[in-house]
C-alpha cells in the first residue's frame, strides 16, 4: 500500500510534487504498489522512491528522475522512460515489455529477472563510459 499522503500529493501533478520534493529532500516517497497506469509523470522527481510492485503500465516518465528508486516487481509495460535517469535503480523482476528507454541512464541499475521483450534500448547508457588509461599516449 502506498503512503496515502504521498500518493495524493502526486495526484496533484508533477509541478506540486517536484516542489514538495525540493522542500523535503529528506523524505523518501513510499508509493509501494500504487496504481499509476497511464499517468503523465514527465520530468517527475521520484529519486529514492519506493515503487515496489507499482503499476506504471503505459505511464509517461519522460526524463523522470528515478535515481536509486526501487522499482522491483513494478509493471512498466509500455512505459515511456526516454531520457529518464535510472542510475542505480532496482528493477529486479520488473516487467519492462515494450518500454521505451531511448537515451535513458540505466548505469548500475539492477535488471535481474526483468522482462525486456521488445523494449527500446537505443542509445541507452547501461555501463559507465569512463575509459581506463594506461599512462601511454
Amino acid at each position: 500500500m502506498p503512503d496515502s499522503q504521498h500518493f495524493d500529493l502526486l495526484k496533484q501533478g508533477v509541478f506540486a510534487w517536484n516542489q514538495w520534493r525540493q522542500e523535503h529532500p529528506e523524505i523518501l516517497p513510499d508509493l509501494n504498489g500504487a496504481d499509476m497506469a497511464w499517468a503523465s509523470l514527465s520530468r517527475v522527481d521520484l529519486s529514492g522512491a519506493n515503487l515496489r510492485g507499482a503499476d506504471l503500465t503505459w505511464a509517461d516518465l519522460y526524463k523522470a528522475d528515478l535515481t536509486l528508486a526501487d522499482l522491483s516487481r513494478a509493471n512498466l509495460n509500455g512505459a515511456d522512460l526516454s531520457g529518464a535517469n535510472l542510475y542505480k535503480a532496482n528493477l529486479q523482476g520488473a516487467d519492462l515489455k515494450d518500454a521505451q528507454f531511448y537515451r535513458a541512464d540505466l548505469r548500475d541499475a539492477n535488471l535481474r529477472g526483468t522482462n525486456l521483450h521488445k523494449a527500446n534500448l537505443n542509445e541507452t547508457a547501461l555501463i559507465d563510459s569512463q575509459e581506463g588509461h594506461d599512462g601511454e599516449g
